[in-house]
């Protein structure tokens, strides 16, 4: 283990940055040319562009076109340093943070922190649903649903029971916010366009989908006329639209769902199954909120100050979807105009040694949202602006490609966005027994090792921050 925290040479103010998503990578471009020293972390070594998550998973784009190399990105910016590892420590009045890979430590020393760790998936306290319909929040899991999908596809072609059929052919999805309306579009454009003809034994436009969720309609935060207009537009597809309805059990089997007008429950047999409901902050934004005597709200959110500090600590920036600020959604707009902020906070300080007191407070400027609904139909709403149809797919085309990092990954999505409006084809629809069942091998064996007190390498490297640290470690 480090005994001597790490700061880099040259004696400049050291920024340590937490997370490369569009918070963490923002904020570090963003010190570009500035007379800082800056480390960022982050427990994989890729910046994901999250929203797109659903073309990897539904067969449009590789996951190379949405997760470049962190190094790649910042490798002409002399001042950073890329440190890939699980945060498992940060000590407020240290002014450390401890990061992991597989049991080996680096412990950096700070003087600005910015922690940009974002969200995982939340389901609500019934954690066990995770087995059985994965999340939505990273390459691993746009991978798993991509081989459970084609997999359904696959096990119905070959099945002789007429039930087992049906229920191989029916996919839910819970949450209908931007992701679950965006996948089931994309679910019922596979199924009826791209599939068709594909399979001799099944009928692909046979496929049932069903998008449930607890709301009163889809896209609430887009309002009413927006949300009757995706919701239409799924129902003219084929997908089954299912509010005010919440989910009380999902295994193996299927998913149960409940009416929460009449609390009549209805269970639909189904093999694949994918949730898109929630999120949860980082936990490592509780352990920050304890040590500096702060909230955090039911979805981990920390209070922060108007400058994005936390409490007392006017030298610790938490930015994205960990804050807990004047209702401030939780988007990508909000974590890069965040990151960004952060760092020309501490800029402002290094440069012209400007007091927190002095700090202009954070001014979040909205730039809308939008969805994509299905091909040539997107939802888009800028403040009381309201744009459907053709029109909004394709500023949501725009934007999209505005935000990818990389002029390769730009011209590439563009090209396969072009080329799938004009064909039925998708070229990205590999899907590997790895990918399928390496999320709950991974879980099982981390219960034998539990049983035995042992960690293997593969158990180690995929420990989360506040899941325990190991005793006795196997050969890697």
């Amino acid at each position: 283990m480090t005994t001597t925290p790490y700061r880099p040479s040259g004696g400049r103010h050291h920024v340590v940055i937490i997370g490369a998503g569009f918070g963490g990578l923002f904020a570090a471009k963003k010190f570009k040319d500035a007379d800082v020293s800056v480390t960022i972390v982050d427990r994989t070594n890729h910046h994901l562009f999250q929203p797109l998550l659903y073309q990897v998973a539904t067969g449009i784009l590789s996951s190379g076109e949405i997760a470049p190399s962190i190094r790649q990105i910042l490798a002409d910016q002399e001042n950073v340093r890329v440190v890939k590892g699980e945060v498992r420590n940060i000590s407020l009045e240290d002014h450390t943070v401890t990061a992991d890979l597989g049991g080996k430590d680096e412990v950096l020393d700070y003087d600005s922190l910015i922690v940009a760790a974002g969200a995982g998936q939340s389901y609500f306290g019934n954690e066990h649903f995770a087995e059985f319909a994965p999340g939505m929040k990273s390459i691993d899991d746009a991978l798993e649903i991509r081989a459970r999908v084609t997999g359904a596809f696959e096990r119905a072609e070959i099945t002789d029971d007429p039930k087992e059929r049906e229920r191989l052919l029916t996919f839910v999805v819970v949450g209908a916010g931007p992701t679950g309306v965006e996948l089931a579009g994309q679910l019922a454009e596979m199924a009826h366009r791209t599939l068709k003809d594909e399979f001799r034994e099944i009928n692909t436009k046979n496929t049932r989908i069903l998008l449930i969720d607890g709301g009163p309609q889809v896209l609430m935060p887009f309002g009413k006329r927006l949300g009757r207009k995706a919701a239409r537009s799924l129902e003219a597809l084929g997908v089954e639209v299912i509010p005010n309805s919440l989910v009380t059990n999902v295994n193996k089997e299927g998913v149960t769902f409940k009416d929460m007008k009449t609390d009549a429950e209805t269970t639909v047999p189904a093999y694949c199954k994918i949730w898109s409901a929630g999120v949860a902050a980082s936990p490592l934004g509780k352990h920050i909120a304890d040590q500096a005597g702060v909230e955090v709200d039911r979805a981990g959110r920390v209070s922060v100050n108007k400058d994005l500090t936390v409490g007392e600590y006017r030298n610790v920036f938490v930015v994205g979807d960990m804050i807990n600020l004047d209702r401030l959604p939780g988007v990508a707009q909000v974590a890069m105009q965040g990151g960004q902020y952060a760092a020309r906070t501490i800029i402002d300080q290094v440069e012209n040694r400007t007091s927190p007191a002095a700090r202009p407070p954070f001014d979040y400027f909205d730039k809308g949202s939008m969805a994509i609904v299905s091909r040539f139909n997107a939802v888009v709403k800028m403040n009381k602006a309201e744009v459907s149809g053709f029109v909004g797919w394709l500023m949501w085309l725009v934007l999209h490609l505005l935000y990818m990092v990389g002029f390769r990954n730009r011209a590439v999505a563009a090209f396969s966005w072009g080329l799938n409006s004009v064909s039925r084809r998708r070229w990205q629809l590999v899907a590997t027994r790895q990918q399928l069942h390496a999320r709950n091998a991974l879980r099982k064996l981390r219960e034998l090792e539990d049983k035995e007190g042992i960690r293997s390498i593969e158990v180690r490297d995929n420990l989360r921050f506040g899941e325990g640290r190991d005793t006795r470690a196997v050969s890697d």
